[in-house]
């Protein structure tokens, strides 16, 4: 039997790195997308593929883009994959509110121009799709949220991604198409941007260790989310098209834990107690036993529009396609604290890497 193709949008990300490992391991021929204009330098975009040493001929890299409908019709028609994870995203909430055209271009418009172009290349009984959906589409839902929970989102991004999920499911039950929507809860990794706020404090912590000087910025401390590693995600993904009818899935670990407890784990794992003070806008997180501060509130990093609590369901996934996370909260933090310091001491690989100067 020939292997199994697969393209993946947004393969440059952390999701896609990782996927891309996971299809790799099941011998996928791997094709993926990169953004043109994502970077100068094209080998600089390329770091977490390359931190799971996947920069090689096994993986056949391509330029692109998911807003430009002809650029992607041709690249499906070329590539003819079996499946097609579509991966690619504006993916920062906050950003969403100050850059609301590009993202509902990218999330909404990429996804569809995708969709479209299985359709009218006849394609539609033959590849498989996956659409990565996000629990911000769920907004200020009551918690915990699962596939019947209404969605009420609460910014720009989980707008644009709820724009996708539907145009999905249009196309699913309209053209017959095999698309499955992932809806997936806040999932973290070791090559999570440090422009997201998990991988902030992690960096924040190996440094303190090492003798940081200024304190770590941050936002809503009590904002609660359901956090899991992103390789159990990509598994899911994954498992959602090896079944014989496509369907919609809400990926989750079915615990939700706030900022500050992620704090607090994360400086614990090097050894610093977090000890708080004040309140609102003035509190302030030191070391217990120095008394320095480490921690500030940042008011600018507070979204117009803050969501309080998402928290996933996950029985559907579990019953029916047997999905359900292998990697806890307080490993998942270790893992991220672990490979931080690795970087930081240049044993992540040959010190001045792309992915080390990314990361450190």
């Amino acid at each position: 039997m020939k292997n199994r193709i697969a393209f993946i949008t947004g393969i440059a990300g952390q999701d896609g790195a990782y996927l891309a490992e996971f299809l790799r391991a099941r011998n996928y021929i791997i094709h993926g997308l990169v953004r043109w204009d994502s970077y100068v330098d094209p080998m600089a975009g390329l770091e977490r593929l390359d931190a799971l040493g996947l920069v090689n001929d096994n993986i056949h890299l391509h330029t692109g883009d998911v807003t430009d409908a002809q650029n992607i019709t041709a690249l499906i028609k070329d590539i003819a994959p079996d499946e097609i994870y579509n991966l690619a995203a504006m993916s920062h909430v906050k950003p969403s509110f100050d850059m609301p055209a590009s993202t509902l271009d990218i999330n909404a418009k990429g996804s569809l121009y995708v969709l479209e172009a299985v359709r009218l290349l006849g394609l539609a009984d033959t590849i498989r799709i996956y659409q990565a959906s996000s629990s911000e589409m769920f907004g200020n839902a009551p918690a915990p949220q699962n596939e019947n929970t209404p969605f009420a989102p609460c910014s720009p991004y989980g707008i644009a991604k709820l724009s996708a999920y539907w145009l999905a499911r249009m196309y699913r039950d309209s053209y017959g198409m095999h698309v499955s929507n992932g809806i997936l809860f806040n999932h973290e990794s070791p090559l999570r941007g440090q422009d997201f706020v998990t991988a902030k404090i992690v960096r924040a912590a190996v440094d303190f260790e090492q003798g940081r000087i200024e304190p770590l910025m941050l936002g809503n401390l009590e904002s609660l989310r359901d956090w899991g590693h992103a390789k159990d995600y990509v598994r899911g993904m994954w498992m959602m098209l090896q079944q014989q009818s496509a369907d919609d899935y809400v990926l989750a670990t079915g615990q939700a834990h706030s900022v500050r407890e992620f704090v607090m784990l994360a400086f614990a794992h090097v050894g610093i107690n977090i000890e708080w003070s004040g309140s609102g806008i003035d509190e302030i997180g030191m070391d217990s036993r120095s008394k320095k501060i480490l921690i500030r509130i940042d008011p600018d990093l507070f979204r117009p529009n803050e969501v309080s609590h998402l928290l996933g369901d996950s029985s559907k996934a579990f019953t029916k396609i047997g999905w359900q996370p292998a990697i806890g909260f307080e490993a998942l933090i270790a893992d991220m604290i672990n490979e931080q310091r690795k970087i930081l001491h240049g044993r992540a690989g040959a010190e001045g890497s792309a992915w080390a100067r990314m990361a450190g």
